[in-house]
């Protein structure tokens, strides 16, 4: 399905066609027309499959045909980190450059104070779309810098990492400032219980859109050692002291083994940095920043940055923990072979966790290669006899999703258009199209505006 097959104004289309994107993706496809239609979305999809423009585009679409308030904060999207911020707001630069009256701000911590003062600036005189991290949003709300009583459009990007870095009594708050009225979309790459409770309580009869977790790309190359939990540290250890490794992620259920693990990196002189919840937004950053400038080799990490690391060059993952499930499993080791590199993936599987692995194996539909222990750590326990033994037994599972709900939004949204879109699809949804252009729509100012000739929308009744 193309772009043009939907109700997304001309400037928007422009903007894309000038971009040289046509065929939506998957969840485009599917969120788009529900968006437009006034419908709240929970949509359940990994990073890269071009979500950011799923609710981008219909939104800033929207907003552009008028009838919102001048003076309003009409659109806040909320972002887990500053670095995702940016990325959402290079996007708005590039979908939004035709729109003469639809603008953007990025609200996050770290920032000095000019930068601060000219967030106060934007937010008190009403912005049309504000993109921020909760804690920063809640700073300014708190001091009355913005009102969120007549927003018309509220989005959480990458929700579950939002609750994996504690934000969730943040997010309640506000949105218990936000009017009956506004339309809400919910994005997440995984559906744990917290989710999906998350989802209950913040949308209003949202229509669900999944997508199947695609598996890892052929060019990472997985293994996996079976140990027992004592032996883990030294299998650590034997890995780096086979070669000069760096560009190296090692993830960890528990922020106590990633201390754990970084000072026996330490003691090895390996340069490595430690990155977990403990750690304050301008720690984090800064551990960030040397990581991709190459000035740490290895980062020791907890899943707060499993999602999201725009970092081509990691030649190595390792799984300290086995994942909960195999969405976790894919989103870790799809940190490595990006732009067509080549990578590797090592997970330890202790004894309990055989049952969460051979799920994962599952999933894969292959059998993940076995390496030996090291020889001075003796005997690990018996892979196959675990899984035959516990065949059948539920491990950790996902969660199940429920049905999807299609009911119309009651009442009309204060202050927004005089005339409703209408309710015509067009287009089939729900399909799992291949999408023709190369990449996810992001940001990229078009050059110059070129006339098309576009195809016949379907007409509006």
């Amino acid at each position: 399905m193309t772009f043009e097959e939907t109700y997304l104004n001309d400037n928007i289309l422009d903007a894309l066609y000038d971009m040289h994107f046509e065929e939506m993706t998957p969840i485009q496809e599917r969120c788009i027309p529900e968006i437009l239609d006034g419908h709240d979305v929970l949509g359940v999809a990994q990073t890269g499959t071009g979500k950011t423009a799923a609710y981008l585009l219909p939104i800033l679409s929207m907003l552009d045909d008028g009838g919102f308030p001048e003076d309003a904060i009409n659109c806040v999207v909320m972002s887990p980190t500053r670095e995702l911020a940016q990325q959402i707001d290079q996007a708005m630069q590039g979908f939004g450059y035709y729109l003469d009256d639809v603008s953007s701000i990025a609200v996050y911590g770290g920032n000095d104070g000019g930068r601060y003062d000219q967030e106060i600036k934007s937010l008190r005189g009403g912005a049309p779309v504000v993109i921020a991290t909760p804690g920063r949003l809640l700073s300014h709300l708190k001091v009355g810098n913005l009102d969120l009583s007549r927003t018309s459009f509220f989005v959480l990007d990458e929700a579950d990492r939002m609750l994996d870095m504690g934000f969730m009594e943040d997010i309640l708050q506000i949105n218990a400032l936000l009017p009956k009225t506004c339309q809400k979309i919910m994005f997440s790459a995984t559906m744990p219980s917290k989710i999906r409770e998350l989802a209950v309580s913040l949308l209003h009869d949202p229509v669900e859109v999944k997508l199947k977790v695609s598996r890892p790309a052929e060019k990472i190359h997985q293994m996996a050692y079976v140990c027992y939990e004592p032996q883990k540290v030294s299998i650590v250890e034997h890995i780096f002291k086979q070669g000069d490794l760096k560009r190296v992620i090692i993830f960890c259920g528990k922020k106590d083994k990633v201390k754990d693990i970084n000072r026996a990196l330490q003691k090895l002189k390996i340069n490595c940095a430690p990155m977990h919840s403990d750690l304050t937004q301008q720690e984090r950053d800064d551990v960030m920043y040397r990581f991709k400038a190459g000035q740490v080799d290895v980062l020791v990490a907890t899943d707060i940055v499993a999602r999201g690391i725009d970092i081509d060059d990691i030649r190595m993952v390792i799984n300290y923990d086995v994942p909960h499930d195999s969405e976790d499993y894919v989103h870790r080791i799809g940190r490595t072979a990006r732009a067509d590199r080549d990578g590797e993936a090592i997970t330890f599987v202790s004894d309990n966790d055989v049952p969460s692995f051979k799920q994962i194996e599952d999933f894969l539909q292959k059998e993940v290669e076995k390496l030996p222990l090291p020889g001075n750590l003796g005997e690990g326990p018996n892979y196959a006899e675990l899984a035959e033994k516990k065949k059948g037994s539920r491990g950790r599972g996902r969660g199940r999703g429920h049905g999807k709900g299609r009911g119309q939004k009651a009442g009309q949204r204060g202050g927004q258009k005089g005339s409703q879109k209408g309710s015509q699809k067009g287009g089939k949804q729900g399909a799992d199209k291949s999408q023709k252009s190369s990449g996810t729509p992001f940001a990229g100012s078009p050059s110059n505006k070129r006339k098309r000739t576009k195809k016949p929308q379907p007409k509006k009744e």
